[in-house]
């Protein structure tokens, strides 16, 4: 067995974060089309961590939600007014990850618009809606899903790590973060079968892409954000679950933005494989 030298403490340097941690990575986020949303507030910390970042949308499936769409330019804008680094760039661009052609060419794209490199994947869209219980859900709405929220999320990774490959050897800064959901803990998802069970694969999978992708420097973990406030629900049923926090509100996009774009530094360089639960001690 070969013993690697034993490294030693950080330096004083080292310790003293940097206000910038993602200067000069560039980022792909999914499923960031609308202001309300996850992929919005995760494209916005990792802008203002300093990264350039491709904000990949797909209008049609959120203009035919009750939260309806917003306009992808103002939320580039939006995502702009916090960029750390006056050098890094906001991109934005469409795709419709129902197309198993769709994920290769949604990588290509991105890496080309920010320079010919991508460091940090952020596979942040899902299906909404198309789902019921075990005696309502049928093979179009689990097709429907698989295809959205699994097939294309794995597409994208191997995508990725194809064009990871063409780098130097262990290139640092390689990122990916799924998300995954609330499938796994107290009564898992019983109405929205489809749903969970794509959610569950995605869980799953994570340890085996990590293994897959170390040889290239490259951490995968999924996030569950537990319930989070994206206005898909209100009245008393938005007050229970608010209930069921310890701190008596529900999640924001920020809060699991906040963990994802820490996953994304260098500082969360030695955590891998992980499923990671950001539910503020939500009770079920």
């Amino acid at each position: 067995m070969i013993r690697m030298p034993r490294l030693p403490h950080p330096t004083p340097e080292e310790l003293r974060r940097d206000p910038l941690p993602l200067r000069g990575r560039t980022a792909l986020v999914t499923g960031a089309s609308r202001r309300g949303g996850i992929g919005y507030a995760v494209a916005r910390r990792l802008a203002a961590h300093g990264a350039s970042v491709y904000l990949h949308h797909h209008v049609p499936h959120d203009a035919g939600q009750p939260w309806g769409a917003d306009r992808p330019e103002e939320v580039a804008a939006s995502v702009r007014e916090v960029l750390g680094d006056p050098r890094a760039r906001v991109v934005h661009g469409p795709g419709d990850l129902a197309d198993p052609a769709a994920p290769a060419e949604l990588i290509a794209t991105a890496a080309e618009a920010l320079g010919g490199r991508l460091d940090i994947l952020v596979a942040n869209h899902a299906l909404s809606g198309s789902d019921g219980t075990l005696d309502t859900v049928d093979a179009a709405m689990l097709d429907a899903h698989w295809a959205v929220d699994t097939r294309a999320v794995v597409l994208l990774v191997q995508a990725y790590a194809r064009l990871r490959a063409a780098l130097p050897p262990r290139t640092p800064g390689g990122r990916v973060v799924l998300m995954t959901s609330g499938q796994d803990h107290g009564g898992g998802m019983p109405g929205e079968i489809a749903y969970a069970l794509q959610k569950g694969a995605l869980a799953s999978v994570t340890r085996s892409l990590a293994t897959t992708l170390a040889e290239r420097a490259v951490t995968v973990n999924a996030v569950n954000p537990g319930p989070v406030d994206t206005d898909y629900l209100s009245g008393e049923a938005y007050d229970w679950v608010a209930s069921r926090f310890p701190a008596g509100r529900w999640g924001m996009p920020d809060d699991p933005a906040r963990l994802i774009a820490w996953l994304a530094t260098d500082e969360a360089g030695w955590i891998t494989g992980q499923v990671i639960d950001s539910e503020g001690g939500f009770r079920r």
